[in-house]
């Protein structure tokens, strides 16, 4: 287990009684390195600059987040490492709130009053849990997934109390991998033992990898009849849904969820975006209410929730809180990239719905240049402002936003949305035109990008591929070729810590836009045979990577 003195811990707890008493049951096992904040933006401050091995939460934090907003924003910004434990610590003990925290995961939660010896119990069984998993954890953040995968299975033999833990742990790395038919190896052995239905959950995920979503929806769908309280289940049913059309039995799935497990805002948001497509607007504005008012404390508020909600609004004909809205954007989100963007979208949605053309126009002439501008909008909202633009006549920029839309997108779902939205609109031929264009743009960075390959002018080639990508940064295509043809000038060329940072970067990019990307694996496997032919540790490019972000 660790050496006690070398732990490092953080409470967050509002009260100095309790910070005390915490601070003094830790003091007397030897652990002395203790910070103590009282509230969640501090703690997020101190997180973003250093990590701790036991974070002791206190649920009700007084002012600003509460203890399950501040772990939705931990996980969901990448804050909690993996080896840090995570214990929440609270008296709250209302179903939604309780159902909402559990599902974040956080190490162990703790209910009030208890003793220092099970709080010390509760943590000791924690340690020794964190031990068995250090290697692969420290190997899974490096961005070494192969290797965590053997740590995995080392594991299984040298800690078989937790053999079923490590062999979920290396299914689900078998998905991150690209490698579904693998991971459904693995879990349709764990079906066989008592974890039965998290077996199955996997089971759903790995064949929906593989495009076969007639059984992931038949064996989700089991499940939520069989276990309500299987919130992965839901969203992966809710995608599977959302995949082939029926986007009203998505929503309706999401909305049975959050019936459950209210605080949850990563869904939330998905609902309320499901809703305005389906013309839910009651649901639509419920959600982003909610959403709003949830993060109102948070470091991480994105100003495209107030669009979404200005929507909702005018769809109920509430134009004057929907200025509202758009008044308190401008106010509260005023250092955020996407603000000037958000705000001129709404503005123009607001002018549009007063038939104020000549103002509508000029809004969306400022949204249309703060998009060209790299404002960093999701194909959402550069939808919205596209839809609004073929509303007020202004089809040029309408087209230059859907091309941006169009190279941007993740997948054939996302590329026949924007398509949808086009001929929706009466705009058949420019919809095939643009789509056309979108398909010849990276047909020609391919061919350009190979041209340069073939005389040797390797650094032009990675110069061509990475504004590419930076350009088209949610095209998991367009991030793949850029990744390849970094790793190929660091073979032809010699080891650079810069173009390495490049290809981590890029690399880790790729396994989040599309871990089923075909030639997933085939990236995987060339970065880990370039950093071996060059003695390059997977620890020193995930620290670059760290450094330079």
């Amino acid at each position: 287990m660790d050496e006690i003195s070398n732990l490092t811990v953080m409470f967050i707890e509002p009260s100095t009684n309790v910070r005390t008493s915490l601070h003094n049951i830790f003091t007397q096992c030897g652990i002395t390195r203790i910070s103590h904040v009282m509230r969640a933006s501090t703690a997020i401050a101190m997180l973003q600059k250093e990590s701790f091995d036991i974070i002791l939460c206190e649920f009700d934090l007084s002012e600003g987040q509460d203890g399950q907003q501040l772990l939705e924003d931990l996980r969901q910004h990448r804050l909690l490492p993996l080896t840090t434990l995570f214990l929440m610590v609270t008296g709250e003990r209302s179903q939604s709130k309780v159902i909402s925290t559990v599902e974040l995961a956080p190490t162990e939660y703790l209910l009030k009053p208890f003793t220092a010896g099970a709080l010390l119990q509760r943590v000791g069984r924690a340690l020794e849990k964190r031990a068995a998993f250090i290697p692969a954890y420290r190997a899974m953040e490096h961005g070494d997934l192969q290797e965590a995968i053997l740590c995995c299975e080392r594991g299984e033999s040298i800690s078989p109390a937790y053999a079923l833990d490590f062999r979920f742990l290396r299914a689900d790395l078998h998905l991150r991998q690209g490698q579904p038919a693998q991971a459904e190896s693995i879990y349709g052995q764990l079906a066989e033992t008592r974890a039965v239905e998290w077996a199955h959950l996997g089971l759903a995920k790995a064949w929906c990898m593989q495009n076969r979503l007639g059984e992931a929806e038949e064996l989700l769908t089991r499940l939520l009849r069989e276990n309500g309280k299987l919130w992965d289940a839901y969203d992966y049913l809710a995608r599977v849904l959302e995949a082939g059309g029926r986007l009203p039995e998505a929503k309706q799935v999401l909305m049975n969820a959050v019936a459950l497990s209210p605080h949850t805002v990563r869904r939330l948001r998905k609902l309320g975006r499901l809703a305005l497509e389906t013309g839910d607007i009651d649901t639509a504005l419920a959600a982003f209410q909610d959403v709003i008012g949830k993060v109102r404390h948070s470091r991480f508020r994105d100003p495209e929730d107030y669009v979404h909600l200005v929507q909702a609004l005018l769809g109920k004909g509430n134009v004057h809180q929907a200025a509202a809205i758009v008044r308190e954007l401008g106010k509260s989100l005023s250092d955020f990239k996407k603000t000037e963007a958000c705000g001129a979208i709404s503005s123009a949605l607001i002018h549009e719905f007063k038939s104020e053309t000549e103002s509508a126009l000029e809004q969306l002439a400022a949204a249309v240049d703060a998009c060209s501008g790299n404002a960093g909008l999701s194909n959402e909202v550069k939808m919205v402002l596209a839809q609004s633009c073929l509303n007020n006549g202004m089809e040029d920029s309408a087209a230059t936003v859907m091309l941006d839309v169009m190279n941007n997108a993740a997948d054939d779902a996302a590329m026949a949305k924007a398509v949808a939205l086009l001929e929706r609109a009466g705009c058949k031929d420019l919809s095939d035109s643009l789509a056309q264009k979108s398909r010849q743009q990276v047909a020609d960075l391919a061919a350009a990008c190979e041209d340069r390959l073939g005389q040797g002018d390797y650094r032009g080639a990675v110069e061509l591929v990475t504004h590419a990508a930076h350009k088209m940064s949610d095209n998991p295509d367009v991030v793949h070729s850029a990744a390849v043809t970094v790793l190929t000038c660091i073979d032809r060329t010699g080891w650079d810590d810069e173009l390495g940072t490049q290809a981590h970067r890029l690399v880790e990019n790729a396994r989040r836009l599309n871990p089923a990307h075909p030639r997933l694996e085939s990236l995987s496997n060339l970065y880990r045979a370039t950093l071996k032919k060059y003695s390059i540790p997977f620890e020193h490019m995930s620290g670059k990577s760290r450094m330079r972000a």
